[in-house]
């Protein structure tokens, strides 16, 4: 029976024994970690360069695929360099810091999203009103700040109430990365029920703010649905899509993550599905939002085309 003031490093859960897969899963996660960061690397240079794209809307978008670049660096790498290494340890401390940036950036980012669907409602529904409240530089950087505030208070609460838990159930993750349900599944007998009652407070949080996203977007259609040119309701479409995509993905994942019945769970299937929710949206977002977005692509097109020269 291990102890947590003893423990030192934790396993973490290998996608496979093979070493051929252990190289095709780090070349797998490679891609998909590169095609993360270039997307969301290129939003941002392009929003920070094109003054077109100084909207709240992108502003948010910024803040957005900072979270994304954060998010996935935090679990990615890790597990890629435990393929490529044949290992699958990490560190007390290593798995303490992993918990802490992957709530503070989840958190962060769910919220940035309930921030985004704000301003979708204030642009459509309210749009008169949308310069004295969304209009000036300050109220975004304080939307935002706050978005950022909240995911790194939840995430100081989270991880110092969890690792100050007695772990008696072994050092064995069942997952690629560090996660709470996980890490609870060591605790002992009962001792985990203080992180669980912080647990509740944090899920009936996400669920005002889900709650509010839903409202927003039933407001929205509303409005939307009342615009009498088919172009203006095709654009006010355009506007919205890419935002309830990107919600969409994140929410359903996660939901089916925590929220899946017990009797079809099984660590092959834990796995799959927080690859859905860790790694694949990070590296999707960037897509879903160029393709509606026009400013946006244009933009993107004139950064490749100016990278592309630089390198001839």
């Amino acid at each position: 029976m291990s102890n947590s003031s003893s423990l030192n490093e934790f396993l973490l859960l290998a996608f496979t024994d093979t070493r051929e897969l252990q190289l095709l899963h780090f070349a797998l996660f490679l891609g998909i970690y590169l095609a993360a960061l270039l997307g969301n690397s290129f939003i941002i240079t392009a929003i920070a360069c094109d003054h077109r794209l100084h909207t709240p809307m992108d502003f948010f978008l910024f803040n957005l695929s900072l979270l994304d670049v954060g998010s996935i660096s935090t679990t990615v790498p890790t597990s890629m360099a435990n393929s490529l290494t044949n290992t699958t340890t990490i560190s007390y401390s290593g798995c303490a810091a992993q918990v802490f940036w992957v709530v503070f950036l989840f958190g962060g980012e769910f919220s940035l999203l309930t921030v985004m669907a704000y301003d979708r409602y204030v642009a459509i529904c309210r749009p008169l009103h949308y310069g004295t409240l969304l209009g000036g530089s300050r109220a975004c950087v304080q939307m935002a700040a706050a978005a950022w505030g909240s995911g790194f208070l939840n995430a100081l609460l989270h991880t110092a109430n969890t690792f100050s838990i007695p772990l008696c159930q072994g050092n064995a993750v069942g997952q690629f990365f560090c996660e709470i349900p996980q890490i609870l599944k060591l605790s002992c007998s009962h001792s985990y029920l203080r992180e669980v009652g912080v647990v509740v407070i944090t899920a009936c949080l996400i669920f005002g703010c889900f709650i509010f996203i839903v409202l927003s977007y039933v407001q929205i259609f509303k409005a939307v649905l009342r615009i009498p040119s088919e172009q203006g309701r095709h654009k006010a479409f355009s506007m919205c899509l890419p935002h309830l995509a990107v919600v969409s993905l994140f929410v359903s994942t996660v939901l089916f993550a925590y929220l899946k019945l017990p009797s079809i769970s099984s660590p092959s299937l834990d796995v799959v599905v927080a690859v859905l929710y860790a790694v694949v949206p990070p590296a999707v977002n960037p897509l879903i939002y160029s393709l509606r977005n026009k400013e946006l692509k244009d933009a993107l097109k004139k950064l490749i085309q100016w990278v592309q020269c630089g390198h001839q």
